[in-house]
């Protein structure tokens, strides 16, 4: 009884003295690091999120993101940073600009043609 009772105090001190791995001033800067870090993805990873990615660049991209945001920069101002440093493949949702029109419209004219095909085809 008394191991276990000591292994359930030294358990609990360690998430009583765990410290933040980021230190933000308020918790809405705190949230928008989260949302951005969700938003971008590791350079180096295949197809991971900086969240989910353990990488030394994500971590230093994360550390730069922190830095950005105590600075006062908006999201936009961050994500335009990142996209100049490392290309726009590195947000998950691309903008919509003359670079992928085609990926926007592609899908939207496929099914157009699809359907125009499926109602107007001549029965046999």
């Amino acid at each position: 009884m008394n191991k276990k009772f000591s292994l359930a105090i030294l358990l609990t001190c360690n998430f009583l003295f765990a410290d933040s791995l980021y230190e933000f001033a308020s918790l809405e800067n705190e949230k928008r690091f989260y949302n951005l870090i969700k938003e971008v993805r590791c350079p180096k990873c295949t197809s991971g999120s900086l969240a989910s990615s353990n990488a030394p660049v994500s971590e230093d991209i994360k550390l730069k993101i922190v830095e950005l945001i105590k600075d006062g920069k908006s999201d936009n101002e961050i994500k335009e940073y990142i996209v100049n440093r490392f290309g726009r493949d590195v947000l998950y949702d691309p903008s919509f600009d003359k670079s992928t029109y085609f990926l926007w419209i592609a899908p939207i004219s496929i099914l157009m043609i699809a359907l125009i095909i499926f109602f107007f085809r001549r029965k046999v």
